[in-house]
């Protein structure tokens, strides 16, 4: 009998992470999660499955200590899901935001490298790393224009990974991943914090929602769908980037039109337009082509616009009134 692959993910306590982990291990794969040392880590979207898993606690700011966990847990696979995510934190936190998504995914490869080249590799990339587009849609070949410090980190981190693929001879991937949503995103992420607020104002505990730039389109997916492409990379023969991306677009208005019309309101009787909410730079249009994906991976999502933002809403309603059973309109 075959020992159980092993699986080590950084940012496992976040969105991704979370889903990322419970799919290995449904494969059968023994997964260890990087934690930091630290007292604000929130293990809310793993409470689940955590006694499943192995705590392993390491740091992106500290490639000693990623050595050391390399060494002891000897993964098959490292899914480097860690970041400082949100893009406009990045514009106050920018030295920050290179040091861990930029470097950490340095310090990452080279602790690979040092410990067990043969160590599959994948790298979550961005479609932030597109920024002001070059084309649409976006493709792997389209060239990198980004518009916020951390769209500039996740270019770095995509280049280092190809440079160490092509330099060391590792099987690194990358992901190019446009937006993803659930009902385990962050509050401080546009689309949960648009449908926290719907369930909040359907419920009556609130009655305004306030957004920034209600025009910027965006390619959202449903993150279950997208965890599962990054595992689909390290089990190909060759290693390689992929856009995984719905080909679709809508905008941030359409958004909380749909969240909105779930609970029968209209969103223009509650949205207001906040200057404070808008960024220093725009991405104005992000929109993926997956071909490659589709064809080289098999991958494409299985979760429409609709019925994503219809998930979160009702989960967001679930969340704030669990003793009551929601009936959408």
């Amino acid at each position: 009998m075959t020992a159980a692959k092993r699986a080590f993910i950084t940012g496992v306590t976040g969105q991704d992470g979370s889903y990322l982990a419970e799919f290995l291990l449904q494969q059968g794969y023994h997964v260890i999660g990087m934690v930091r040392r630290t007292s604000t880590v929130n293990f809310e979207r793993i409470k689940h499955f955590q006694d499943q898993i192995t705590l392993a606690s390491a740091d992106l700011l500290d490639e000693v200590s990623l050595i050391s966990v390399l060494r002891e847990y000897r993964p098959d696979e490292v899914y480097n899901l860690a970041a400082q995510s949100f893009v406009q934190t990045s514009w106050g936190q920018p030295v920050f935001t290179g040091d861990v998504t930029a470097l950490g995914v340095t310090r990452l490869l080279d602790a690979i490298r040092v410990v067990d080249p043969d160590m599959r590799f994948y790298q979550a990339s961005s479609s932030e790393m597109f920024g002001k587009v070059r084309e649409v849609p976006q493709s792997e070949n389209t060239p990198f224009y980004p518009r916020s410090p951390y769209g500039v980190a996740k270019v770095y981190g995509h280049w280092i990974t190809v440079n160490y693929r092509e330099s060391y001879h590792l099987h690194a991937s990358s992901g190019i991943l446009f937006n993803h949503e659930s009902e385990r995103r962050g509050l401080e992420f546009v689309t949960r914090k648009i449908t926290h607020a719907v369930a909040r104002i359907k419920l009556g505990l609130d009655h305004e929602l306030r957004l920034g730039n209600l025009d910027a389109r965006r390619d959202w997916g449903y993150a279950p769908d997208y965890v599962r492409a990054m595992w689909l990379m390290l089990q190909q023969d060759e290693p390689g980037d992929y856009v995984v991306a719905t080909g679709e677009t809508h905008s941030v208005r359409e958004f909380a039109q749909f969240a909105f019309e779930h609970v029968g309101l209209d969103y223009r009787d509650y949205v207001v337009q906040d200057e404070r909410f808008m960024r220093p730079a725009e991405v104005d249009l992000l929109v993926g082509d997956r071909q490659r994906a589709q064809e080289v991976l098999g991958w494409q999502p299985t979760v429409s616009f609709a019925d994503l933002v219809r998930i979160m809403v009702d989960a967001d309603i679930r969340s704030l009134q669990p003793s009551k059973t929601y009936v959408s309109a």
